[in-house]
């Protein structure tokens, strides 16, 4: 990444030395605060885009000196590039960086220890002398020697990266995804990278384009922009933006005139890489990514032929059926009664091919599904159950005593075809299938399930429209219900087993608008709801320290590792969840030899969650495992998920994050005998009612909620939930008319 300015240019000092350590990186790889060992030995710190460099890497850095008012003196990059290693410890990081394969961490050293400084030159001139090392015999050199020599067109792949910006960590990671292409696509096309290459976002990629002479106002760039501000759009949960949103976008990320981006909309049209429909009303048209529209359009368009096409089961009497279903639940003489209103549920499920029950906590939704499976089974009707996730599903299996599974599990996702085994092509061998935790539901995965989905099947969704909406794109259960297109059963009224929790009984306050009440406690007497307060974020996170390493575990007898669970409305901050993850790893690791890996450190035991679907692994998106063990030399580190071995490469390390604390959004589908919940005015963008209620109906047994009255008050109060540019209701509406 080079300055285009000249002037500029002129100005900016040059720094060289080598990365010794990343304080902070953002989550989209595009802002850092690292530390640099200048060759004098003096260390600075840098701020900005790093393009993904790890410590132990050399660079060459220009830029401006700034001070901040709270950090002090800081270097501001305006550019950076790799440089060779010159350092040991540089030298065994590029070797041990993933480029050859079977040369870890443990043997870089060794190679490094016994040639120093002259070790990569000796590689290239006298590789045979690498069996010279301990521990390296025959065998081992040549799969070396063999590695080093197809090392060559990468080393000038790398170079020719590397003079570009590109740091040797990213470089190893392009060219593992297109080989001898790499130069090629990155001449061509570098915002590709940003599409293909996890860590490179849009802004990384742009640096290096502009670095290669692409002109700011090309088509190339202005498509590239437009595609990445639907992308972005989508991590804000929409499925399009409308026209002018996007444009206004675009023009923020790109800095070139509106005007000049409707050739490259109407460029991306042609190349079916955008949709844009027309809206009528005045409205300004809506922008889909091709694929959003695919699935939002083709999602409906099932949706209307399943209500469309009638069941050709006959049931009979079906009210006689559950009544029997309801005389065998019988305990001795007490009979087994469902409400008037949780009948009426079990009875559409049979009476309707799209069907909804939404209900919060306490009000028998489980009851429901059981009685539902228990019906369908006395009516010979295959049932399939499913959750979005693996911990809802579990949950779900426990309940109904029969296996559920995760909707990817049950479509079967086929990595060699690139998509689901089971579609419309190939549909389910089921009558009825029942999602639970349908709230969380996207608009792409929906899509997938709708579509493998027999004519002659019913579909019953389950959920709390009240909780947050997923975290991907679209509003679904929401926008089904809306539609008014299918059965809606709410189920209001809670139990009285349910009442008497405090959890339950204040998770409903908050869904009215009120004030969530602690029970009186005191002395020896332990309640399950409590509030404490903290007049700062400091005082928070010591407090919650306490409790999460001490005070629960000895009050309550809960184990702090499995059975208590950190829930914060933000990633940043003393009480987010990137800071309480550092300190508790540090709480309950203190021994254990850390795995520094990029910006993170891993430790045996640790508590972690997959943050992206992996169909290899078949591990999926908030799973949460432990580190069993960490093995240097094989570069791998296994992960146990529910008693479920799971081994990754350090270059997939990645797709974990520390999960001692995890957002709200995250613990969708989940639940936890306790739950530790941060409240504080500093998370005020996150302070919805939607969010805390969210967060109480995911504890079982405990809430504690730590932060300032003010703070519960504002969530409570803030009921404008964040809209969402979505038209799954409108095309249900306008279909089935």
């Amino acid at each position: 990444m080079k300055s285009t300015d000249q002037n500029q240019s002129a100005e900016l000092e040059v720094l060289k030395g080598e990365l010794s350590r990343i304080r902070f990186a953002s989550e989209n790889g595009e802002f850092a605060v690292c530390d640099l060992e200048l060759r004098s030995g003096k260390t600075v710190t840098l701020v900005g885009n790093t393009l993904g460099a790890q410590p132990g890497e050399s660079v060459e850095v220009r830029g401006t000196w700034q001070k901040d008012p709270r950090f002090g003196r800081q270097f501001a990059i305006a550019s950076i590039r790799a440089v060779a290693p010159t350092t040991r410890e540089g030298i065994e990081k590029y070797l041990s960086s993933g480029l050859i394969e079977g040369v870890g961490p443990v043997l870089a050293r060794r190679i490094v220890a016994h040639f120093g400084e002259d070790t990569l030159d000796l590689l290239d001139a006298a590789p045979g002398r690498i069996r010279e090392v301990e521990g390296i015999g025959k065998v081992r050199a040549e799969r070396i020697q063999a590695a080093w020599g197809e090392q060559r067109l990468v080393r000038s792949v790398m170079v020719f990266l590397q003079s570009h910006g590109v740091s040797p960590g990213f470089a190893a990671k392009i060219w593992k995804e297109y080989g001898d292409q790499s130069v090629a696509i990155v001449r061509e096309n570098p915002y590709q990278l940003a599409e293909d290459i996890r860590g490179i976002g849009f802004r990384s990629a742009d640096a290096i384009a502009l670095d290669t002479g692409l002109a700011r106002d090309s088509l190339a760039r202005l498509r590239a922009g437009v595609l990445y501000a639907l992308r972005q759009a989508h991590s804000d949960g929409h499925i399009y933006l409308p026209m002018d949103e996007l444009k206004a976008r675009a023009v923020e990320l790109l800095g070139v005139p509106m005007d000049m981006l409707g050739a490259a909309i109407e460029s991306l049209t042609h190349d079916d890489r955008v949709v844009v429909e027309a809206l009528g009303g005045g409205r300004a048209p809506a922008v889909y990514r091709a694929a959003a529209h695919r699935a939002e359009s083709g999602a409906a368009e099932r949706l209307l032929e399943l209500l469309q096409t009638n069941s050709l089961l006959k049931f009979g009497d079906l009210e006689a059926h559950l009544q029997a279903y309801l005389d065998a639940q019988r305990s001795g003489d007490a009979p087994f009664e469902l409400a008037p209103e949780q009948r009426r549920a079990v009875l559409a499920v049979f009476e309707q091919k799209v069907a909804v029950i939404t209900g919060g906590p306490g009000t028998g939704k489980t009851t429901i599904i059981r009685a539902v499976v228990a019906l369908a089974d006395k009516l010979n009707q295959r049932v399939a159950l499913a959750a979005p996730t693996g911990r809802a599903a579990k949950r779900m299996s426990e309940a109904c005593g029969r296996e559920a599974r995760t909707i990817h599990r049950l479509l079967e996702f086929a990595p060699g075809e690139g998509g689901f085994k089971y579609d419309k092509k190939r549909p389910l061998d089921v009558d009825l299938v029942v999602i639970d935790e349908a709230s969380m539901l996207d608009t792409y995965l929906l899509h997938a399930l709708v579509r493998a989905l027999p004519p002659r099947c019913a579909l019953l969704l389950v959920g709390d429209i009240d909780q947050l909406p997923s975290v991907g794109p679209g509003h679904i259960l929401g926008d089904i219900i809306d539609s008014g297109r299918v059965a809606v059963l709410r189920l209001t009224r809670v139990f009285r087993q349910a009442r008497e929790s405090s959890i339950i009984a204040n998770a409903h306050r908050v869904n009215a608008g009120q004030m969530p009440v602690a029970p009186a406690h005191g002395g020896d007497k332990l309640v399950d709801f409590y509030t404490i307060a903290a007049a700062s974020p400091l005082e928070a996170q010591q407090k919650i320290l306490d409790l999460i390493t001490d005070r629960i575990p000895n009050a309550f007898g809960l184990d702090p590792l499995n059975d208590v669970q950190i829930l914060s409305p933000m990633h940043k901050g003393e009480v987010g969840c990137g800071q309480l993850n550092t300190l508790i790893q540090a709480r309950f690791n203190p021994l254990s030899a850390p795995l520094e890996h990029g910006s993170k450190l891993w430790k045996v035991g640790d508590k972690v969650m997959q943050v992206r679907n992996n169909y290899d692994l078949d591990v999926f998106n908030g799973d949460i495992g432990q580190i069993q063990a960490i093995d240097r030399d094989a570069e791998t580190v296994r992960v146990g998920f529910d008693g479920r071995p799971v081994t990754y490469k350090f270059s997939s390390l990645d797709e974990l994050v520390l999960a001692y604390a995890i957002t709200v959004h995250k613990s969708q589908g989940s639940e936890y005998p306790a739950v530790i919940l941060p409240m504080l005015t500093q998370h005020y963008v996150m302070l919805q009612r939607n969010l805390l209620y969210t967060a109480l109906t995911r504890a079982k047994s405990l809430v504690i909620i730590v932060g300032s009255e003010k703070a519960v008050s504002i969530a409570t109060a803030n009921h404008e939930a964040q809209m969402r540019y979505t038209r799954l209701a409108e095309r249900l509406r306008a279909q089935g008319s």
